[in-house]
């Protein structure tokens, strides 16, 4: 099983990760429908937003209380993997989510959950491709990495801005 490692610091938000995972799950550039978000919500500060892979999986949950059962976990990858013909975009995946990750693709309005491409995730290739670094792929061995992550990133934008511009920074 791996992890998507993200270190914020080093992410530019050029979001070529949107666009690698956007050619890889729909054959085109289509950045609304990529699985990674860059979340800019303070100027300069730029966070990767993908799945965390939670080892309780809530969005799995989710869908199974709802009775549909439209995410599986890829025993290879430990990836949640949404079947489309069974997902209904009823959207208790993203309610479940601590960190609010799943969406609903904009033309189909089925879930949209990272799937870490079959082991070999192309937003991390695109990103080390382009030198910065802010991706990287690791074992999932500490599973408590999730709690770094399964959070909502406007927390973490705040805790980067404090690191970044002091606490004055809340009342500019």
């Amino acid at each position: 099983m791996i992890f998507i490692l993200r270190d914020p610091h080093r992410c530019s938000g050029c979001r070529l990760c949107e666009v690698a995972c956007s050619l890889r799950h729909e054959g085109t550039v289509f950045p609304e429908a990529s699985r990674i978000r860059v979340i800019e919500l303070v100027p300069g500060i730029d966070v990767p937003h993908l799945c965390a892979m939670c080892p309780d999986y809530p969005c799995q949950k989710a869908c199974e209380r709802e009775g549909y059962n439209a995410i599986r976990i890829d025993e290879a990858t430990g990836a949640p993997i949404v079947d489309a013909d069974k997902c209904t975009g009823c959207g208790a995946c993203i309610r479940a989510c601590p960190g609010k990750v799943p969406r609903l693709h904009p033309v189909t309005r089925k879930a949209l959950i990272c799937d870490l491409c079959g082991g070999e995730p192309a937003c991390v290739a695109a990103c080390q491709e382009a030198g910065y670094g802010a991706l990287r792929v690791v074992p999932a061995t500490d599973r408590d990495l999730f709690q770094l992550y399964a959070t909502l990133p406007q927390f973490l934008v705040e805790r980067l801005k404090e690191t970044y511009y002091g606490e004055a920074a809340g009342e500019v």
